[in-house]
């Protein structure tokens, strides 16, 4: 079967999936569990026919994911090549336009530095700070009240810092609240799968904490923006689970007020679309009232099972 009718499974084999919390190896060991009971997979042909076809179709797809992955390594990486490029013909340019300098009297130079003291201190003023976000507190739900409402990028608007995501990766900003222009050698930036380490050296770090979940190291990257935020962004392991906060110390947000579509959901690989769209769904037919996809799956296999079985009274039968 070729990918366009193959994906028309993908809600069903992701429903499946999420009864098997150990991951691929278990959803594996329960297909070849029934391929062994219920079908003649290994017994329906020679000796040894039924390696063959399982080496050369994981290979075969092997071969696509790589692909795949790769192709998308590279287009991240031409990215930040273009970023670095402009970077440095911006950083070029400003070069270019400095003026010459020119040697100052006493009492002009001192004129200079009260000027230039107070336009850093208007500056200051005017660096944005993060808004807190609201607290939820009219939730029919109980154990979503006192949680933070998520802002307008699924994330949350801290007194320190502002985070935002998609299923795909979070990204920081975190104002350094510095009256120079900051350079890599004036910051601290550690960065391991689980910790996030981050500030102005000399100074305590802004943050110094745990991450709710993994984090791919190799793909997650930052920069100094305008000399006065850090801008960091963490590429997700788990592409199917939204984060309810940044680090172990921060505040839960309601991950049921989070609204998918700034994802971009026409970005995400076929699996994740499908298993988001099922969420959107049956998020939508519970508001509702009405049944999720599960609960039609199962109205549709009893509809047949009364249909082969007319000779059956299901008149005084309670279905849940």
């Amino acid at each position: 079967m070729d990918g366009d009718k193959t994906e028309q499974f993908d809600t069903l084999f992701l429903s499946i999936a999420q009864h098997h919390p150990q991951g691929a190896s278990q959803l594996l060991d329960t297909f070849v569990n029934f391929l062994s009971r219920k079908t003649d997979f290994f017994t329906g042909g020679s000796e040894g026919q039924w390696e063959k076809l399982v080496m050369s179709t994981f290979r075969k797809y092997e071969k696509k994911s790589r692909d795949e992955h790769a192709a998308i390594l590279k287009q991240k990486e031409d990215r930040e090549k273009a970023k670095k490029a402009a970077a440095e013909a911006k950083m070029q340019s400003e070069n270019e336009q400095k003026p010459k300098i020119v040697e100052l009297t006493e009492d002009e130079a001192e004129a200079l530095q009260k000027e230039l003291d107070n336009k850093n201190s208007r500056k200051e003023e005017k660096v944005p700070q993060p808004v807190k976000s609201e607290v939820i507190d009219d939730d029919e739900d109980d154990a979503e009240k006192g949680k933070l409402k998520p802002n307008s990028g699924n994330g949350c608007d801290l007194e320190k810092y502002k985070w935002t995501q998609t299923l795909q990766d979070v990204e920081l900003r975190v104002p350094l609240n510095i009256n120079f222009r900051a350079k890599q050698k004036d910051l601290i930036v550690s960065l391991t799968k689980k910790h996030l380490k981050c500030g102005v050296k000399g100074q305590d770090p802004i943050i110094d904490d745990d991450f709710p979940y993994e984090i791919k190291l190799e793909e997650s990257t930052w920069v100094i923006e305008d000399g006065k935020q850090l801008l960091i962004n963490l590429e997700k392991v788990n592409k199917m689970n939204w984060w309810p906060k940044l680090v172990v110390s921060d505040p839960d947000i309601s991950t049921k007020k989070i609204n998918p579509e700034p994802s971009k959901l026409s970005d995400l690989d076929g699996a994740t679309r499908g298993l988001v769209e099922k969420m959107m769904y049956d998020q939508r037919q519970k508001e509702l009232g009405l049944p999720t996809s599960e609960d039609q799956q199962k109205q549709n296999v009893l509809k047949k099972f009364m249909e082969q079985h007319p000779e059956m009274d299901f008149s005084k039968c309670k279905f849940n």
